[in-house]
């Protein structure tokens, strides 16, 4: 061998050398980093609870585990402030379409509401005021946003990856609500629109509409709400209505500081109101579930836009197809005056296509805008958590819901899913408070979370023949309801033309079987 080959080994040698030395030190690494994890998850602390969502139900759930002395638990929320919906809904004119003494907590009235239907910063304040009034910041995690959460079978313990990290719970309850994700219409030609364009559950506050020929898509409750005011603000308005509504009188009024004065003085009133407008919406409901009921209300409604809308052609195109209360009933006293107006044209028929700054119509009909603003509502057919819950066997329930509706068991527990909860989940909506709904619900949760507790339990899961015979009841009782059977098509019906949103039977039975959890219908580990 000669001495430039020999070099040449030994370099190569040499390098090897190295290598496996750098590979060894890497291996080292990464094993240290692994047991540093290990350890760092084995002190993390594992929360009794973890509440994911500030909104109505994650505020409600914060105060009713405080009463209840269960202290080990955290909420996480993904933005700055509480709120959820009534934080993320801030266009013009946002309002809600209960009166504001029923859509409170019945734990903290408020004499404070301006009008008997509140606005959204109104409500807005109001929870902001609960939180506060009640020491619930101290246990909310702002900024903090759900990315997964998956089951740990052997720890029998929940993991939540976050924005912010990793979070350690043996039971979690989601209260992300049903209405959180913006749902925009796949649109041909969507790209090639030059103007401005923002949904409404996301309004840009900074563009100045004065003067804009503006394009509203959709004649759901938000469009109905923001329609009058920006009506007078724009050169043209192009209203785009697959389906008219029903749009009733809002019975709405002003609250002087008289009335608020006289309510603070003697809380009786409040209450009384609260009862008399349940009462009002138990009649609601029951028209609802006997369609044949609401026949006379039919007939007199469409007698009503006769007074409501003079030109012909306008009235045939806003009279609904359907019966009253197939799909969500809407109220407002500004929408029909706005529709009358000289800038504003409503156009019949869908939006099929988008051609440059030209908006098209279904019948060929073409627009030229400077603005489109989507009032198109919310992904609502399959909760938008389902896609970051991950169940028992690490499957994602979105993944799961793809092929079939949504199913749980009184909307709060899922087969598959152990020791946790969903607040407003599938099949739970009555036309009522959401608030009496959510608060309803949570009392069944926490009546879960404390037998878990005192019992020891490791591992509550809701058994798969519960959550079927329930759910084969709902729907048989949902067929004869006017959503099921009033002749329209609602995002109360999935892709599947199952009803996955309605109870079908009265509040008072749901509040019946949400008194308890009882532990026969679940498995126990």
């Amino acid at each position: 061998m000669t001495l430039d080959n020999e070099l040449e080994s030994n370099a190569d040698l040499k390098i090897q050398t190295a290598d496996q030395s750098e590979k060894a030190e890497v291996k080292v690494k990464k094993k240290n980093n692994a047991d540093k994890e290990l350890k760092v998850e084995q002190l993390q602390k594992v929360y009794d609870t973890i509440v994911v969502g500030a909104g109505i139900s994650g505020i409600a759930a914060a105060y009713k585990m405080n009463q209840a002395g269960y202290r080990d638990y955290i909420v996480l929320e993904k933005a700055n402030r509480v709120g959820g919906t009534w934080r993320d809904n801030n266009y013009p004119g946002c309002g809600c379409d209960v009166p504001s003494a029923l859509y409170s907590f019945s734990f903290s009235p408020s004499h404070k509401w301006s009008h008997l239907f509140a606005k959204q910063p109104e409500i807005l304040s109001y929870l902001e005021e609960v939180v506060e009034k009640h020491q619930l910041t101290e246990k909310i995690q702002f900024n903090h946003e759900l990315k997964t959460a998956r089951w740990d079978n052997e720890k029998a313990q929940w993991s939540l990856e976050t924005s912010q990290g990793k979070y350690l719970a043996k039971t979690v309850i989601f209260t992300t609500g049903p209405i959180t994700e913006p749902s925009f219409p796949k649109i041909k030609g969507i790209e090639s629109f030059k103007g401005e364009m923002f949904h409404s559950a996301r309004w840009n506050h900074e563009y100045d509409l004065k003067g804009k020929r503006i394009a509203v898509i959709g004649t759901g409750a938000s469009a109905i709400q923001f329609i009058p005011q920006v009506q007078p603000l724009a050169k043209e308005l192009f209203v785009f209505q697959r389906t008219a509504p029903w749009v009733l009188p809002k019975a709405d009024m002003n609250l002087n500081d008289q009335a608020k004065s006289l309510i603070q003085k003697f809380p009786v009133i409040q209450s009384t109101w609260r009862s008399s407008i349940a009462q009002i919406l138990n009649g609601i409901n029951f028209g609802l579930r006997n369609p044949k009921v609401l026949k006379p209300v039919n007939f007199l409604s469409k007698q009503l836009l006769k007074l409501q809308i003079q030109d012909d052609e306008l009235r045939k195109k806003v009279t609904p197809n359907f019966d009253i209360g197939c799909k969500r009933l809407l109220f407002a006293n500004n929408y029909y005056p706005a529709l009358q107006q000289d800038n504003v044209k409503l156009i019949n028929e869908g939006l099929v296509e988008i051609d440059g700054n030209t908006v098209v119509a279904a019948n060929g009909e073409r627009h030229e805008v400077d603005v489109i603003i989507w009032g198109t509502g919310f992904e609502v057919s399959h909760p938008p958590i389902g896609k970051r819950i991950y169940d028992m066997d690490g499957k994602l329930l979105a993944d799961r819901w793809k092929n079939s509706s949504p199913e749980a068991y009184l909307g709060a527990s899922i087969t598959n899913v152990p020791n946790a909860f969903l607040v407003l989940g599938p099949n739970i909506l009555v036309y009522d408070s959401f608030i009496g709904i959510a608060e309803a619900q949570l009392d069944y949760i926490l009546d879960g979370l404390l037998k878990i507790k005192k019992q020891n339990i490791n591992k509550l899961v809701i058994k798969d023949d519960v959550v079927k015979r329930h759910n084969q009841l709902v729907q048989k009782h949902l067929k004869t309801t006017v959503f099921n059977a009033g002749g329209c098509k609602s995002y109360y019906l999935d892709e599947n033309g199952r009803n996955f949103a309605a109870w079908p039977w009265s509040l008072a039975k749901l509040k019946q079987q949400l008194s308890s959890l009882n532990l026969d219908h679940y498995s126990q580990h």
